[in-house]
Order: C-alpha cells, then structure tokens, then sequence
C-alpha cells in the first residue's frame, strides 16, 4: 500500500530560484526496517558510467545524521551497493557518490538503518555508524562530472513513521529569512490543523516557512462536535507566562458560541482530584510551543460561520490576536466525536470531572455519626477530643466470610503524638476539642486543636466510606524551642499485631522487634501494614509536599521526597516492639530546633482493613481465560470471563484501547451472546505511542510525561526525540510505549476514556497490569464501571515489586489503597510460591486479610498450596498451570455455597497433627472439601485431627476420599485414622462427608 503526498523540496541547500516536486510516499512491507531503517530515499538513474552522484535535500530533524550509516540498494537487484563515497553530511542535504551497479533504474537510499539492542520488551535502538566499503580503485575514477541521480521519493515503511508533513525542518536559511523579517516581534503565531499535530520544538517545519505567520484560523466543525486547533508559538526572543483567551464567537445574524466553549489544555484546566489548574508557559528563545485550543460546538446551534478572536498575551500583556472563523455544518456530532478520536476530539476529557463526587460505592454503606464514633462497613472508629482514633473496631470474624456481632478492637489505647524537649521531659497540649465540620454518605471530616504556650497542633482528619482516613497534622512554633523527639505512637493489641509487610519487611509474621530508617532515595518505603486477618491497619507517613513517586521499574528515577518532618535529615524513624501490653508503632523523627513562626506537616494516613468479606462464591464461578480466542474455544474450556491483553487484534495498543474499538465491541457482543464476559487490559504507568494524542500530550512539557534520558525503540527517537523515558514494547507490532509523569490529567481522560468503553463497547470491567494511579482516580473508574448496572470487575496483577528497581515495596502495601474496589489479585510474576511459608502467601499473595481473593501465576504457581486459600492458577499461562481439573472438581463437589474456614481460624474443624502440614476446609450440610498443602522440608505424612461436630459430619459414616484429579492427585480412599502421605511442596483435596 502506497500513499502519496507532495512537498517541496530544493535541489540545493537554502533557496533556490526553481524548485521541484518531490512527493513523500509510504510503502508498506517493501523492507526490513529492523535493519534498514524505517526511512529511504528512492533515486532515479538515466546516467552512464560508474559513478553516480545524487545530492539529497532531505530536511532531517535528527541530530548528528553525519554519525549515522548509509546504505545504498540497487532496486532491481535488491543487492547493497558497496561502492559507496560518502560527501558533505548535514541535516538539511546530502552528497553521494555510488556505483549505480544496474545502470539506468531506481535506487534506494537507507539513511537511518539501526539494530535494536537490550532486552526484547525493553529495545535499545541503536543507529548505524558509518561504514567504508568502496574499493580503491573505484574511488580513483571519481570526479566532479558524476552524472546526477535524481529524487525521485522519500519514502516511509508506513505513514506512522512518515515525517512529512510536521517534521520536514526548514532551512538554515530560510529560518534566518523569517527572523530578518520579523525582528521586532517578540514571537510568531503558526495557527495550524488539529490532523497535524505539531511534533518539533526546536527546528521549524518547511510548511511554516511557506504558509508564514498568520493572523487568522479558518476551521470547520460539525455542531456539537469537540473541534481542536493549535496555535503554534515560535519565540523570537525569552518569552514568560503565555496565556490565551478567547472572545465569543459570533454569526452575521448574531449567534454565538460562548467564549466558555473554548478552552487551552496548555495554559489551564482541572486537576485529576478536580482542582483548579493554572500552567505556567515560559518558551525560551528559538523554540516552538504548540497551544492546544478546544471549542466545544453546541450541538443546538445553528450552521453558519461563527467569528470572533484568540487573544494571546505575555506577562498578563495582550500581544497578538488570531481571528477565528469556524464553519459550523449542517452535520450533527452526537458523540461530540469522540468515537473518531484522530480527529483529537478527546482533548477535553484531559480537564474532566466525571465520577469526583465521593458517592459510595457497593458494598460499602454510607458512613454513620454517632457523637464522636463513626461507623462503616465492618468497621468503627471513635475519635479522640485531640483528633486521633481513641478506638478502632472491626467486624469480621476470622474465616473473613461473616460479621461478628463483637468487635475487634485494634488498639490498646488511642493514637496519639509526644512533643519532648530538649532534656527529655514531654511537652503537654491541652486539646480544645473535637468538631465535625463535613457529616456525608461518603466522608466525614473533622478538626482539632492542641496547644500550649510554645507549641500549636491543628489536625484536619477525614473518614471516608471505605475506611481510609487522612490526617493533616501542621504543628507551628509559638516561640522558639527546642525538641529532643516528636512522634506518633500507634498502640496495637497484640493479637492485631501478627503480622507486618512493608518497611523492607517481606509479609508475614511480625518481628518481634523490628527498626527502619528512612531511605527514599533507594526504597519506596514509608510506612506499613501491621494486623491480623480479621483486623489491621495500614499507615505511610507524608508531608504536604508528598508526590506519588514512579513504580514499577521506575522508582529510582521519581522516589519519594523525604518529608521535612517525620524525615528530618534522615534522622527520623520507625521502631515496632512490645510496650507493656502493647505493639507499639514508634514513629519518631527525631531531635531539632524550632523558630517562633516555623510550621511542620507530620500528616498521615491509615486505612483500616479487611474491607468487607470474601466473595467465596464468585471466587468459584468466575474463572478466567486470559488470551484473544474464539468465543466457542472459551467457552468450551470453561471459563467465564476472557482477559483481553493489549498486543491483540482488538486491543492492540497498551493502555489506548481505543484505535480497533469496532473490532472489541463485536468481539464484546459475540461473547455476551454466549454467556460469557469481557474485560480488557487497560491501566496507567505508560502510554502507547500510537495514542492519537501522543504530540498534544507532549506539548504539556512533564505534566504527562516523565522526563528521562530518551533512548529505547527507534520511532521514539525519531520522532518524539528526547526527554522521556521509554517503557514497554511489543516487537510484533512495534507498539512503542512511555511512561506517565505520574498524578496529571491524563487521569481525567482515563476515567473518561474507561466510562466511554463501558457504555459504547460493553466492556465488562478491567485487568490493571500494576497501577500509577492513586485512589482518587481508582473510585472515579469504579464508579463508571459500575454505573447503569455493568458490573464493573476489576483485578490486579503485579509482579513482586520487593527489588531495587522497585524500591523495595510490597505489591499488596504498595496497592492497597486500591483493594477495596478489586474483585481479585493476580500476584504474580516473581512471586516465589515454593520458597516462602504459608504467612507470606496470606499476607501478600492471597487477599484474605483485606477481603479479597487472589489467583497465581509465576511458573503456574503451587496449585496444592494455592487451594488452601482458594486460588487457582491462569489460564492459559505454562505447561502445567491449567486450572480446569480443579474447576471440575470443584463442580463435582458442589463449591457453591460452601463455607471457607482457612487453616489461620483458631477453632478450624480439621487440622493435621504437622505444623508445617497445613488444612483449609470447605464446609457444606454433610460434607466438606479439604485443601492440605506442606511446607514440610521432605516428603512425609499426616494424620487428621477432625472436630466431627463442628465438621458437621457424623463419624459412623464418615468416608474420605482422594478425588481423581488430573495433574494434582491420584483417586485413594483414606480410613479415619490413616497416616496419610503428602510429597515436599504438594497436597491434597480431600472430600469429606
């Protein structure tokens, strides 16, 4: 497939009095790009003798193109040409001299060939160094009579890596010409069309030189369509604080488009947590800015051409005025043509607000006051007169599959802060009290004041309805002092202090002591997770300069800030130990010295677990099929519910499932008409670089994207240039990612982009592949997956992210602020599942002390180990990890209804007489499956030990049997009293009844 477009380009460097045509084409498939580049030039020869000479005025935007390798390819014979000299080299022409080996004909020019380097996900592009091949007696007969090879075409391997028309650079010359003309401007306006997205900051495109500056855009829009256009600024000289307004735009018979139709993303806009946005436009002399400018047409207003102005100022100063004229059609966008999103008719999502209102969520119930104690799901907590929890309760029984009608309480006493001076003696507040300023469904919030004569502590405290709570905690100086110590103490019960993860501590037991010191620089650590199943919290300590930092790989490039105050010069830290009759999380932060005025934020956040119960039931019938088939085959294997990876014919791009969305929603269609549901592979961490709005994004300087040292896949660095950091890739379809800055308003068009999937593909929820989001953003997504009653599933995998590049976190701490609106854990990849004891798995793999349940998949996973916490593994994943004998077993017992009573529950109904042989037991009327998994160090054996009346199973008539399972057991019937034997790392389901 060829596509064609015409430019011009000189036969000489700089101006010339002629000048001809040369079209710039896309041939498709016609090379190996992974060896000759993605660009060539296609001469024509009419010459004879051995020696051609060709001069190139190819306008190239990369740097240094003398350092990079030309080859040269006779067409008819598609055979490399190696007498080859090599002339003058810069980016705006070149000279060839080459042997034209087939006489008169084409021949074609590579001159950006690479090879990829590293890792294949992770490619290094790495381009050609020049090369001298020609003989010397070849060289000898050149002279400066060479007949000229003519250009013919530029040619790209396709029109996505084509540079034409944005990226084709004027002149040296011609730049200069533009700047002679214009001396006395401060900058220049290129009004440009939405469908060429300005991609260069640094050279200007020939186009401009040719159009020049204008005064005046004329664009035509359809009505209620969201229509886009650029303003792109070339700085003449330093220019700060570029801002555009508009005038309301107005028709010869007074109609108008409001002024509050038309917007910039360059210059404002709203936050991801729906706060006012005001950027910051500084351009630096000699460089482009593109200005991102939206109207959002009314759909009700009449055809006709509309006027009225873009005013663009400088320091507050108008400076220049575009007039606008938009053609508004008789054609009627009823999507506000954000199916077509080529079209860049998404921009206005960036500045959404959708799903911000904290309504709560299912099954969450709205937060309830009574004086001082709010409840919630499962859950309570009382508020101290100082602001901090005196008590915090849970609900769940051990097993996590009912409430208690007691509490749980976690904590020996109330969370609360010490202030010791200098010689060590405490420093009393007297509190004012407790107020209540915000009493709603979804958040309650209330402040506190403390204070003495040298020290004041304001709390502003908020309690939302899924148990996360925020504390502000800004404590001012008075008069000047100095403190020996500040810290917060949580006093847990110790029977809501089993376990810990976080802190550089893997998950399972707790220490019984354990001391950290902040290392941010190295460890995305600050804070942890210590309880018990039923009864938990989770804590991080921040300041109010906290950023979420990078994850997932990334964290050595954007770790956390040290905050000023819990930090203190990394003289703070934490110790948990026994205190009397408590656990007690110390967190102190150490000696200093404090100024009257001076303020410091030791704020904090808890989240209070587990969530809610387990979905035991939906753990047994939705079963996965994570890869692009045909319905019928899925089907037919079982599953229930297909995971649509990115890479696939209809989700082929990572994280931008929007570009084959009529191809997904027939796939969506088809599987709903069969009983089965779809979600698909969509998060944020990196973005594809196949989004549409790939350069508008750019244009937002690091607010989107991260900066970085550039490099990876070859189409990044020839067109995105520098200043990023390149992500994942997918050789197949050279699907070329980068990564997300971080928390921005790419958020709002996710939360967009996921309500339109849900409501326009029929998409049944999301499979997040790690998260870069935070909360904010994860109950905006659930709202709209859930709304108008779709149901909304969403679940998590993620690699271990306990190494260096990952700072040393725990996936299930890292995550989970995310858990209460997950339906299921995938934890994962580098996961050890035969190294590590069963307090590991329920802490960190499984779910269970948070209200989940999860799945595995490293190597397939332990499936005897994993069925002692309900999880199976993924299919189709590795040889061996197929899931399906276990689902039928599970429908030959009938796990439906079943009552889990995992082997952590003091009073389970079955155990082994092994510690390390461990039993999980699901219970029914008359009968119960039994999950037995070792963790012995060799092969041995076991004996029950069965409550038959708790089991609910007579023993007169008791059998236990060994089902036959294909991969995980031979059939075996087993005597009461049996010893039976279990093989190192494996076990058996045992069906009692």
């Amino acid at each position: 497939m060829k596509k064609q477009f015409l430019a011009i380009t000189f036969l000489l460097t700089g101006f010339a009095a002629s000048a001809q045509k040369v079209p710039y084409t896309n041939c498709e498939k016609c090379w190996l790009a992974d060896s000759l580049g993605n660009h060539r030039v296609v001469l024509t020869f009419n010459g004879t003798g051995k020696v051609a000479k060709a001069v190139i005025n190819w306008r190239r935007r990369d740097n240094e193109p003398e350092n990079k390798r030309i080859i040269i390819e006779d067409a008819k014979t598609k055979q490399k040409i190696t007498n080859v000299k090599i002339g003058l080299i810069n980016r705006e022409s070149g000279e060839l001299y080459f042997e034209p080996t087939s006489g008169k004909g084409a021949y074609f020019v590579y001159y950006m060939p690479y090879k990829n380097e590293g890792r294949s996900n992770y490619p290094k592009g790495v381009y050609l160094k020049p090369e001298n091949t020609a003989s010397i007696e070849w060289l000898n007969t050149i002279n400066g009579k060479a007949p000229l090879a003519s250009v013919k075409e530029f040619q790209s391997i396709d029109a996505f890596n084509s540079f034409y028309p944005m990226e084709v650079i004027a002149t040296k010359a011609e730049t200069e010409a533009l700047l002679n003309k214009h001396k006395s401007e401060a900058f220049l306006v290129f009004p440009e069309d939405r469908m060429n997205s300005i991609r260069m900051t640094k050279d200007l495109p020939q186009r401009w030189i040719e159009f020049g500056p204008r005064t005046t855009y004329t664009g035509e829009a359809a009505r209620g369509e969201n229509f886009a256009f650029q303003l792109g600024i070339y700085a003449l000289q330093n220019i700060e604080n570029v801002q555009v307004t508009f005038s309301d735009l107005k028709s010869a018979t007074g109609k108008v488009i409001p002024a509050s139709a038309l917007f910039c993303i360059n210059t404002g806009g709203t936050t991801y947590d729906a706060k006012p946005l005001t950027k910051v436009v500084n351009v630096t002399k000699g460089d482009i800015q593109a200005l991102w400018c939206g109207i959002d047409v009314p759909a009700a207003i009449l055809p006709s051409v509309y006027t009225g102005k873009a005013t663009i100022s400088i320091g507050g100063k108008p400076t220049k005025t575009i007039a606008l004229s938009i053609k508004v059609t008789t054609k009627v966008s009823k999507d506000g043509g954000v199916s077509e999103p080529y079209k860049m008719t998404r921009l206005g999502w960036l500045n959404s607000t959708m799903a911000q209102q904290n309504t709560v969520i299912a099954p969450y119930t709205p937060l309830e006051v009574n004086g001082n104690t709010v409840s919630l799901l499962g859950r309570k907590v009382e508020v101290n007169k100082d602001g901090f929890p005196k008590q915090i309760q849970t609900y769940f029984t051990p097993e996590m599959t009912e409430y208690a009608a007691a509490p749980n309480n976690l904590l020996t006493e109330g969370i609360h802060f010490h202030f010791i001076d200098a010689a060590g003696k405490k420093i009393n507040l007297k509190s004012q009290g407790v107020q209540f300023t915000r009493k709603e469904a979804g958040t309650v919030q209330w402040t506190a004041v403390s204070a003495n004569d040298s020290l004041q502590m304001d709390v502003i405290a908020s309690l939302e309805f899924d148990g996360f709570m925020a504390y502000t905690v800004k404590v001012k100086a008075l008069h000047d002092v100095s403190l020996k110590d500040i810290t917060m103490h949580i006093p847990f019960k110790k029977d809501f202090a089993k376990y810990m993860m976080g802190l550089g501590q893997k998950g399972g037991y707790r220490p019984e002591n354990f001391e950290w010191k902040w290392d941010v620089a190295h460890k995305n650590q600050d804070g942890a997770w210590i309880g018990n199943v039923n009864g938990g919290l989770q804590y991080s300590l921040r300041d109010e300069k906290y950023v979420r930092p990078l994850n997932t790989n990334f964290y050595l490039q954007k770790p956390l800030l040290l905050p000023t105050s819990w930090g203190n010069d990394n003289k703070g830290g934490i110790k948990v130990a026994f205190d009397g009759k408590a656990v007690l999380a110390n967190n102190y932060s150490g000696e200093r010295d404090l100024k009257k005025g001076d303020e410091l934020y030791y704020n904090f956040t808890l989240l209070v677990t587990p969530f809610h119960t387990i979905n035991t039931d939906f753990q047994w019938a939705t079963r996965f099929y994570h890869s692009y088939k045909p319905i019928d085959t899925i089907k037919s294997a079982g599953a229930t519910l297909i995971n649509i990876h990115h890479a696939t014919a209809i989700n082929p791009t990572i994280n931008y499932p929007f570009i084959a969305w009529q191809k997904m929603k027939a796939y969506d269609d088809s599987a709903h008409a069969a009983g089965l549901k779809v979600k698909i592979y969509n998060t944020i961490r990196e973005l594809s670089n196949h989004a549409y709005e790939t350069f508008a994004l750019r244009s937002l300087g690091h607010e989107i994207y991260s900066p970085g040292k550039g490099g990876g896949f070859s189409w990044l660095q020839e067109h995105v240039g520098d200043d990023y950091i390149a992500a994942w890739f997918v050789p197949e379809i050279k699907d070329a990612a980068i990564i997300n800055s971080g928390m921005n308003r790419w958020h709002n068009y996710y939360v967009e982009g996921m309500n339109w999937l849900t409501q326009n593909i029929g998409i049944d929820g999301i499979y997040l592949d790690d998260v870069a989001f935070d909360r904010v953003t994860m109950k905006r997504i659930k709202r709209v997956l859930t709304k108008d009653g779709h149901p909304g599933i969403i679940d998590l995998h993620s690699a271990n992210q306990y190494n260096k590049s990952d700072g040393f976190n725990n996936s299930a701490n890292l995550y989970m602020e995310h858990f209460p609106y997950l339906n299921r854990l995938w934890f994962g990849e580098y996961f050890d599942y035969e190294k590590n004891d069963p307090d590991f798995f329920l802490t960190e793999v499984s779910g269970i002390p948070f209200g989940l349940m999860g799945e595995m998949l490293q190597g397939g996973g332990n499936k005897w180990r994993g069925m002692v916490y309900g999880m199976t593994n993924r299919m189709p994943w590795s040889d061996g990890a197929d899931p399906r004998p276990i689902w039928k077993a599970w429908d030959n017992f009938g796990m439906k209804g079943t009552k889990m009573i995992g082997y952590w529950v003091d009073d389970n109904p079955v155990k082994t007489d092994k510690v390390k042989v461990i039993a999980t037991v699901y219970q029914k009327n008359g009968a119960a499956m039994v999950a037995v998994a070792s963790w012995e160090d060799a092969d041995t054996d076991f004996q029950l030990n069965i409550d038959w009346k708790k089991l609910g199973v007579d023993p007169a008539k008791a059998t236990i049997t060994a089902p036959e399972i294909k991969s995980f057991q031979p059939g075996k019937t087993f005597g009461l009293n049996d010893r039976i034997p279990v093989e190192k790392g494996k076990g058996w389901l045992l069906i009692i009844k």
